[in-house]
């Protein structure tokens, strides 16, 4: 092929390349996609480098190169050519680059930042060797580094958010004392909810410790105690998959917002390791498939909640696994009440606990109307329990909210630990009364613990924990060595071997787990004799002022026609019993 000939082509090539770069231009701005690429001088401005070094010549990615130096009006983000007044320089390389003589094309120079890419020389033959298919180009490149990385896509509001961050991390002291930290977010305006709710913990440090902290200090605070127990909830739960594209920080952000709501719509406190956990239960019942989602709605429109299976075993004892050895187990608790007497001894018992386990109370107060929510029965249940817990010296707040009473209750239970019954309606026996307690529906659908209190509230002094090897009774198990180890409390397994049910290798895991949190226990095995009955004999002959047992176990519609061992305990029992999912 001759020069000209070569000439020629190489021009058509160049029209080519500017027809793709018009289309581009037209379809980013209808987008709003920005199709340009970043300039050296802003980002480098915006991200403030702290140093250079060169790297010499290096094969880079073309699809790296993100920005130019001097230039970056003359190119698309793709390095397709934008002016006309080009097309003489441009053909002249592309058919250098074509000779099969020619030594092809020539290094090219760069600036690096993190995985991005800037040409200071070279533009035009970055440009034709995209066109000619080419991914990579030999460069010089200079590496400047800067306090926070930047990526090969990022876009002119990415610079914008690091900006905000290296900001954010100076006036914080992170980039001296905490280098280490990664807080970077993807949205503009985040990292400004981060330095508020630094500033608003730094208030509150100030009033508990009554003098001046500091700015960095607090930071370093609000880092261990608010951010880190959430993240952890982030990674354990696998939040993060939820969101493609997105930082750690971000969907701390997002849980803080959801908090907030919460907070705000409840008026209770919730902790924020409780906002993170229930926003991410409703985003997985979100992001289920159109038609796994349609298929719950008609198995909830087909099937009474009294036939529903409750949540899976073993859940809220995964989720408290930390807690059980580095604090508190049941640092939330929630109380329903309906302004009976029976509902304020429950009451009295959550506080009981509460002080014990250094907790909030949150009640609950369900009405049929938001027209009955300022009614003046919810005026006088709120006096009531706000006086309770005033006079108990602990932090309680009530929500009054609409709808069924054991679907809410079950709904807000998954913003506690431990939800505290009236038990002044038990299920009775026959059939039908079975099936309408809304006592039973709680507790087979409840997603934590229940704690039934009938009659009155006793302080805890003994306890007994009905074990039966079941997957239920193994939830029993870990929180009834919670309480011997934790609260210093005397306790008792008992056990019923009832049509082989029982082995003698299921009541020695339990030993072997108590004697490995160095509870010491009595054990009380029985050959037959009914559960029921052998388990509230032994309450009486022992004195036990709490029950700890596994929740109902077989078919719900068998135990809706036979009755169940839970069932059966609740209506006789007149101590307090902790029912465990």
């Amino acid at each position: 092929m001759s020069d000209q000939l070569r000439r020629s082509w190489a021009i058509e090539d160049f029209r080519r390349a500017r027809q793709r770069a018009a289309v581009q231009q037209v379809l980013a701005r209808l987008s709003g996609r920005p199709s340009t690429l970043l300039t050296f001088e802003a980002v480098t401005r915006h991200l403030k480098p702290t140093g250079s070094s060169e790297r010499g010549l290096q094969e880079i990615p073309l699809d790296a190169i993100a920005g130019s130096v001097g230039r970056p009006n003359d190119f698309t983000r793709d390095f397709l050519p934008i002016q006309d007044s080009d097309q003489d320089r441009w053909a002249r390389v592309r058919a250098a680059a074509a000779d099969p003589h020619g030594s092809g094309l020539p290094p090219i120079q760069v600036y690096q930042i993190g995985a991005a890419y800037f040409v200071i020389d070279g533009h035009h033959r970055v440009s034709v060797a995209r066109q000619m298919g080419a991914t990579h180009i030999q460069a010089y490149v200079t590496e400047v580094r800067t306090k926070v990385p930047l990526s090969a896509q990022a876009t002119p509001q990415e610079v914008i958010v690091k900006s905000e961050y290296v900001n954010f991390l100076e006036e914080m002291g992170f980039d001296q004392a905490r280098p280490e930290v990664d807080l970077s977010v993807t949205a503009p305006g985040e990292i400004e909810r981060l330095r508020q709710q630094i500033h608003l913990h730094q208030a509150d440090l100030e009033h508990e410790r009554g003098r001046a902290v500091p700015l960095a200090a607090a930071a370093a605070d609000w880092y261990e105690a608010a951010y880190l127990p959430v993240l952890d909830v982030i990674r354990q739960r696998g939040t993060l998959r939820e969101f493609p594209g997105r930082t750690e920080t971000d969907v701390y952000v997002l849980i803080s917002a959801h908090r907030a709501a919460l907070q705000g719509a409840l008026g209770w406190e919730i902790a924020p390791e409780i906002g993170a956990l229930d926003l991410a239960a409703k985003l997985g019942a979100e992001r289920k498939t159109p038609i796994v989602r349609a298929g719950r709605r008609l198995v909830s429109a087909v099937i009474p909640d009294e036939f529903l299976p409750g949540p899976a075993t073993g859940q809220w004892r995964r989720e408290k696994m930390a807690a059980r050895y580095s604090a508190h187990l049941f640092g939330d608790i929630l109380v329903p009440v309906n302004g009976e007497p029976g509902g304020w001894q429950a009451l009295d018992q959550a506080l009981q606990i509460a002080q014990r386990e250094d907790a909030r109370v949150h009640g609950l107060y369900v009405v049929a109307s938001s027209s009955l929510q300022a009614g003046p029965a919810a005026k006088a249940v709120r006096t009531e329990f706000n006086q309770r817990c005033r006079t108990a010296g602990l932090p309680g707040s009530l929500a009054v909210e609409t709808g069924g009473v054991p679907a809410k209750i079950c709904e807000r239970a998954a913003l506690a630990d431990i939800v505290v019954l009236s038990l002044t309606h038990p299920p009775r026996p026959p059939m039908l009364a079975r099936l309408g307690s809304g006592f039973r529906t709680t507790i087979r659908l409840c997603p934590r613990p229940v704690l039934a209190v009938p009659e009155t509230s006793l302080p805890f002094e003994r306890i007994l924990l009905a074990y039966d090897g079941s997957a239920k009774a193994e939830e029993a198990l870990f929180i009834a060595a919670y309480f011997a180890e934790t609260w210093g409390l005397p306790l008792a397994v008992v056990t019923v071997k009832e049509a082989g049910e029982v082995s003698d290798a299921q009541v020695g895991h339990a030993r072997a787990y108590l004697e490995m949190h160095e509870v010491e226990a009595s054990y009380r095995v029985h050959d037959g004799g009914g559960v029921a009955k052998t388990i509230l004999a032994e309450v009486e002959a022992l004195d036990s002022s709490l029950v700890v047992m596994g929740g109902y176990r077989t078919n719900p519609v068998v135990e809706a026609v036979l009755g169940s061992v839970v069932e059966e305990v609740l209506r006789r029992t007149r101590r307090p019993i902790l029912i465990c999912q």
